[in-house]
C-alpha cells in the first residue's frame, strides 16, 4: 500500500524560507506524477505546484517566483523550497499523487489531484507569523 510522509513543517518568520519534503514508500514514485496542495485556516484545498515523472514542472501564478518543485527519485522523495515566505501561506502542506496531464489547463493552473485513487500525505504545518 502506497504512503505519503510530508515533513519540514515550522513557525518562520515572513520573509524566512523552509524546505518540506515528501517521502514516498509502497509505489514506483519514479513512474509517479506528484503535486503539493495546502489547506489555509478556514479555507479549501489549493493546488500550488506540482512535478511530472520526466521532472516538467507546473507551478501556480500564486507562488511562482518563490516556491521550487522539486523530486529526487533515488531518494523516492518530493520537495518544496520555500523562499520569502508570507503571513498568507500559513497552511497545512500535503503531497499527493498526481495525473498532471488530467488536471492541469497550463503549465501555471491546475485543480487538486481528482483520482479518486490517489495517494495522500497528512500534511505538514507551515505557520508564517512574526
Amino acid at each position: 500500500e502506497g504512503q505519503l510522509v510530508e515533513s519540514g513543517g515550522e513557525l518562520v518568520r515572513p520573509g524566512g524560507s523552509l524546505k518540506l519534503s515528501c517521502v514516498a514508500s509502497g509505489f514506483t514514485f519514479s513512474d509517479v506524477d506528484m503535486s503539493w496542495v495546502r489547506r489555509a485556516p478556514g479555507k479549501g484545498l489549493e493546488w500550488i505546484a506540482g512535478i511530472r515523472s520526466g521532472g516538467l514542472v507546473y507551478v501556480d501564478t500564486s507562488v511562482k517566483g518563490r516556491f521550487t518543485i522539486s523530486r529526487d527519485n533515488a531518494k523516492n522523495t518530493l520537495y518544496l523550497e520555500m523562499q520569502n515566505l508570507k503571513t498568507e501561506d500559513t497552511a497545512v502542506y500535503s503531497c499527493a499523487t498526481s495525473r498532471l496531464i488530467h488536471d492541469c489547463y497550463s503549465r501555471s493552473y491546475c485543480r487538486i489531484p481528482s483520482d479518486p485513487a490517489a495517494i495522500w500525505g497528512q500534511g505538514t504545518q507551515v505557520t508564517v507569523s512574526s
